[in-house]
């Protein structure tokens, strides 16, 4: 037995579901390009550096990589453990 009602109701859902795949697809690549603006228009654009020890107001206040900071707290303590 054929239920038409079904089939169309089928339709219509995956219709939908397409449609908001396709946006959700169009706002990432929205962003991405956004994101990438400085890098696409500058020459030799790069995106600055992410690490924490490249960062002059932190390197200011005395904060730097933990990695760092355990090697400090060790040389300083020799009871540490």
């Amino acid at each position: 037995m054929c239920f038409p009602e079904f089939t169309l109701s089928l339709h219509a859902n995956l219709g939908k579901m397409v449609e908001n795949f396709l946006i959700g697809v169009l706002i990432i690549a929205i962003a991405i390009l956004l994101l990438s603006v400085r890098i696409i228009l500058k020459k030799g654009g790069r995106f600055s550096s992410q690490h924490i020890s490249d960062n002059k107001a932190l390197k200011n206040k005395g904060i730097h990589c933990v990695l760092k900071q355990d090697v400090e707290v060790r040389q300083t303590e020799k009871n540490f453990y």
